[in-house]
């Protein structure tokens, strides 16, 4: 067959939808040189599809960059422009007035911290970030708004603050190099540490007006971070989820299942631009993602807490927490029904006691009931198997989080199952029990970095897979007391904690004015925010202080702070007075 017989059989086997291919033929025929991936991202077609176009071409080659030959353009024009639909893009004519800020997010997305393969991190361009910017402020009235970015491996959290800086923003992550990213720029964004599966962060339920999100492409991932996007919304009747997805147009019953996750949810949808978003990569779904404008209705809240009732930890298409690895039995994996102490329901099959997961620890399960037998846990967290010591109460990851328990353990044994262990830092400060022990399901990565940051409160071992950590001593007085004092009310706000230590103390703590007890502030500083004396401050006095230091508490407690906040907590409150 002739390479045009052969392009008249595609297009008719495309049929309507066959105007992206005839976009695709134009652009080839334009001059310009293209590579696969660019071809791929530019028509929103799937990479098997333009590969079947390109095969069928005569194309002329530059490197890996392929068009049509100029002598063949008219043979193969395919009657569109290369501009094949503004259908998805309302704000296409907004981006040439943002240059400087679209320069700038190309820098920032280039200097970012690389995407995780097991979160299914792929990079949005810079224009699609500044798109969700300016599509915000023409369809919404933002002054005095606030955004939630549920998840923000893209930056659209600075993307917003830059083109709006009218807007609160917070994001919710669970990679704490981009909270530190984001935080590195100082444009004003609240960051808060979430593993979305374990529940959000205190300080953001009920906190938004608007969220904003680009979760997993599966249904469990885009039904849970929908969910956790609804749960931080303020306005529950005029709030709105902003969401972005993506399928194939091979894959036609993917995409339903995802919009069927969104309609048990009971949210509205509202409008869905097509190919909104753009990316470098995911070329199975044409490199491109709709936007998915949602709104939740009366039934939605009963809806989310039934949903999150049988939450599933695999969410991904990749790693150890993809939907493909959910009940595939590994070695000897740790699972099985167990019941949460705290609220006395039984965690089964679909909601066990790490999050609702039946995925365990994923190690060998001998070697795991003898390290936790042989070390009489008063608690067991996360899942374990009912014969396991059936006597011992049992708690939830996501428990064990959300609040303290309620009883004083000596002794608690955690299981933290692979995808996980970002959570490992909060697990140990989560709980006061004097003896911890943790099973992974491999050896804890970067464990001298990990004892670093919890050595106020613990001397970490491990063997293997098994962490032991022993609480210390707490400090008789000087700013370990405070850091300390913090740490052990993981649960509790960190701004108050801070201020009632200092109100108990006198210690002050703003950087590099540090007064202990027994020593006396110099007269011009003495009961003044950035020095203490014996007595201890006023209310005023500590609050005052708190804010110098910490600018970026807030309402947030330890468990939620992003790893560099919590170092810098400890470095800020123990910084030696200056001489």
């Amino acid at each position: 067959m002739g390479g045009h017989e052969a392009i008249d059989e595609l297009l008719a086997e495309a049929g309507v939808d066959g105007l992206r291919l005839r976009g695709a033929l134009a652009l080839l025929a334009g001059g310009r040189w293209w590579t696969l991936s660019d071809l791929v991202r530019e028509t929103a077609t799937p990479r098997r599809t333009i590969e079947s176009l390109l095969r069928a071409l005569p194309l002329e080659h530059s490197g890996d960059r392929v068009r049509i030959p100029m002598d063949q353009v008219n043979r193969y024009n395919a009657g569109v422009g290369p501009e094949i639909s503004d259908l998805g893009n309302p704000v296409s004519e907004m981006v040439p007035e943002h240059a400087e800020t679209l320069a700038r997010l190309e820098r920032l997305i280039a200097e970012a911290p690389r995407g995780r393969h097991a979160l299914d991190h792929v990079s949005a361009t810079a224009e699609t970030v500044l798109r969700r910017a300016l599509l915000l402020g023409r369809r919404f009235w933002l002054p005095g708004a606030r955004l939630l970015c549920v998840g923000d491996h893209d930056l659209t959290s600075l993307a917003v603050r830059m083109v709006h800086p009218e807007v609160e923003v917070a994001v919710a992550d669970i990679d704490d190099r981009i909270l530190e990213f984001v935080d590195a720029q100082d444009l004003g964004v609240r960051t808060r540490w979430a593993d979305l599966r374990l529940g959000l962060p205190p300080s953001l339920r009920g906190w938004a007006d608007l969220a904003i999100t680009d979760p997993p492409y599966t249904p469990d991932g885009i039904g849970l971070f929908a969910a956790r996007a609804a749960e931080g919304l303020r306005d529950r009747e005029r709030g709105r989820i902003l969401l972005a997805y993506g399928a194939s147009e091979r894959t036609p019953m993917l995409a339903l299942k995802v919009q069927k996750a969104l309609v048990d949810l009971n949210l509205l949808h509202e409008a869905i631009f097509p190919h909104f978003n753009r990316y470098y990569g995911a070329e199975a779904i044409g490199s491109a993602a709709d936007l998915y404008v949602l709104r939740p209705t009366t039934k939605t809240w009963p809806a989310i807490a039934a949903r999150l009732d049988r939450l599933a930890t695999a969410i991904y298409t990749q790693g150890p927490q993809a939907v493909e690895s959910a009940g595939r039995p590994g070695k000897a994996t740790v699972q099985a029904t167990a019941v949460d102490s705290a609220t006395g329901r039984t965690a089964g099959a679909g909601t066990d006691s790490t999050a609702g997961s039946t995925a365990g620890v994923g190690v060998d399960g001998a070697a795991d009931e003898a390290a936790v037998t042989a070390f009489g846990p008063d608690l067991l967290a996360g899942d374990w198997p009912r014969g396991l010591l059936p006597q011992v109460p049992r708690t939830r990851l996501a428990t064990l989080l959300a609040k303290p328990y309620a009883a004083d353990p000596r002794r608690v044994v955690i299981a933290v199952p692979a995808g996980l262990e970002a959570a490992l830092p909060r697990l140990l400060l989560a709980t006061r029990a004097r003896h911890v022990r943790v099973l992974t399901a491999a050896p804890v990565a970067g464990l001298p970095e990990l004892a670093a940051l919890l050595a106020p409160v613990y001397e970490l071992t491990a063997e293997g897979r098994v962490l032991d950590a022993v609480r210390l001593a707490p400090p008789e007085d000087g700013p370990d007391r405070i850091v300390r004092a913090i740490l052990d009310s993981a649960h509790g706000k960190l701004a108050n904690t801070w201020r009632e230590a200092l109100t108990r103390t006198g210690l002050t703590t703003t950087p590099g004015h540090t007064t202990p007890p027994g020593h006396t502030a110099p007269p011009e500083h003495a009961g003044t925010p950035g020095h203490g004396g014996t007595a201890g401050l006023t209310k005023r006095q500590a609050r005052a202080a708190v804010e110098e230091a910490a600018p970026w508490a807030g309402d947030a407690t330890p468990l939620e702070l992003p790893l560099h906040r919590l170092a810098q907590l400890t470095a800020e409150i123990t910084a030696p007075t200056p001489a």
